[in-house]
């Protein structure tokens, strides 16, 4: 059996692990690369398999840095079945659908004012290149077993850290692989608690924070702060938000201040069509998550929802004191960039990260104290006050991480550390080794395993 590390390796980005047993090959995620421009230009490098020779692809769950080369995939030649849960599927076709569309926009208007470096800009795939996915994916249900072949088989697990994000158990050759995919918090105020491994011959383990512990600090507390402080110098409050989970879980908190009466009577404003469409897919899936019924209708009776790009020009220009909530995460793209445009030089204005900002995204470079930001070929002065509420993330830290492994029953062969940037991989590393004493290993991107 053989392991190969395409992806996910050394970066938090592009997750693709491939295993070749028995004349098989099956991909764990496909994800896209973000961030610097070294990793995004590796999403128009082919694989160094042939996508048609691809039998199986296992999906932990539908975030872009996990199913977002998808598109590339079939379009190049995959003709094999993509396992993922209900919830997974639902979010990987907003997630595809929206990255594609936010593509094509970008190509379009870098070829209009061009600032593209390419004489002819091009987006790393259409629409119809992605909706071309859907018809192979199959729904799996957790915990159920499912034949691969008959010496092959696969379980998903609950992971916590979006709706339907599982962990996979792999048994092939007389082995038990195990994936940890994006492993959630012990406490998430959404999301249930992940379902801890009880046996695995080889793990192949998340590493995000896997140098860091989020702070005992009080999310709704500080958010309550922020917000009620830039009202008062007559700002605006902007959110950028994973549309996926994170948004939900900021509109609950809000919803909660706004009933307690400890925010001020404000528009509160959702302008991410995926995080609007996700509410759906929280409604259709009660099991995956802990929102009561009434608290999700209360929630959503409070927001403005901003699905038309129009209603989002409206909204930039007026002048009120508001708080909006709009994607990418870690503003790489879509509609909160313009809000930036318009707001990031005004020192009024209060910026909050919620979540994980990988290296080279904008995200990042605010948190780091960027003087200036570059959107859409322009540059723009950072006036605004940029804060960070670590207590949001949806990543577990290295607490959590080291407790997803307490359940194993059997000493592992050896614990590959994927998914994170090297000081987090080395310091997760002698952390394991220490507490467990288990065999670690931290792969580099194209690495090759025996196994």
């Amino acid at each position: 059996m053989k392991i190969k590390f395409i992806g996910g390796a050394g970066t938090v980005t592009g997750s693709k692990t491939l295993i070749e047993s028995n004349g098989l090959k099956i991909l764990i995620d496909c994800g896209q690369f973000q961030g610097l421009k070294p990793l995004r230009e590796l999403n128009w490098q082919p694989l160094p398999i042939l996508p048609s020779a691809i039998d199986f692809v296992l999906l932990t769950h539908g975030h872009l840095d996990h199913c977002g080369w998808l598109p590339r995939l079939v379009n190049q030649g995959f003709e094999g079945k993509i396992y993922c849960t209900s919830p997974t599927k639902d979010v990987a076709k907003l997630i595809l659908l929206d990255s594609a569309k936010i593509q094509e926009e970008e190509a379009i208007k870098a070829n209009q004012e061009h600032y593209s470096k390419h004489e002819i800009a091009e987006p790393l795939y259409t629409v119809k290149q992605a909706e071309a996915v859907f018809p192979f994916f199959r729904v799996v249900k957790p915990k159920e077993e499912i034949l691969l072949d008959a010496e092959i088989a696969a379980v998903f697990s609950n992971a916590g850290h979006i709706i339907g994000a599982c962990s996979i158990e792999l048994t092939l050759e007389n082995k038990t692989l195990v994936f940890s995919g994006d492993i959630g918090r012990d406490n998430d105020i959404l999301m249930y608690p992940p379902t801890k491994p009880k046996k695995a011959d080889y793990i192949f383990l998340e590493s995000t924070y896997g140098n860091r512990l989020h702070p005992n600090t009080n999310a709704k507390a500080e958010l309550e702060m922020y917000i009620n402080n830039t009202v008062q110098k007559g700002g605006t409050i902007i959110i950028p938000s994973f549309a996926v989970e994170r948004a939900q879980t900021v509109m609950y908190l809000l919803w909660q201040l706004k009933e307690e009466g400890r925010i001020p009577n404000i528009p509160y404003i959702i302008d991410t069509p995926m995080g609007i469409n996700t509410l759906d897919i929280f409604v259709n899936n009660r099991k995956w998550h802990k929102l009561p019924e009434h608290h999700y209708l209360g929630m959503c009776k409070m927001f403005s929802m901003i699905s038309d790009y129009q209603e989002t020009i409206d909204t930039i220009y007026d002048k009120h004191p508001k708080v909006v909530i709009a994607a990418s995460g870690m503003i790489t793209g879509g509609r909160v960039l313009s809000y930036l445009e318009r707001y990031i030089g005004l020192p009024e204005t209060t910026v909050i990260i919620i979540g994980y900002q990988a290296e080279g995204t904008r995200g990042r470079k605010l948190l780091e104290g960027a003087k200036e930001i570059k959107i859409y070929g322009k540059y723009y002065q950072v006036l605004a006050n940029i804060l960070e509420i670590e207590a949001l993330s949806a990543h577990g830290d290295q607490k959590d991480l080291l407790n997803w492994l307490s359940a194993l029953e059997n000493k592992p062969k050896k614990v590959f550390l994927v998914h994170g940037e090297n000081e987090a991989l080395d310091e997760l590393r002698i952390k394991i080794t220490e507490r467990y004493h288990f065999d670690c290993s931290v792969p580099l991107m194209g690495q090759e395993f025996d196994l």
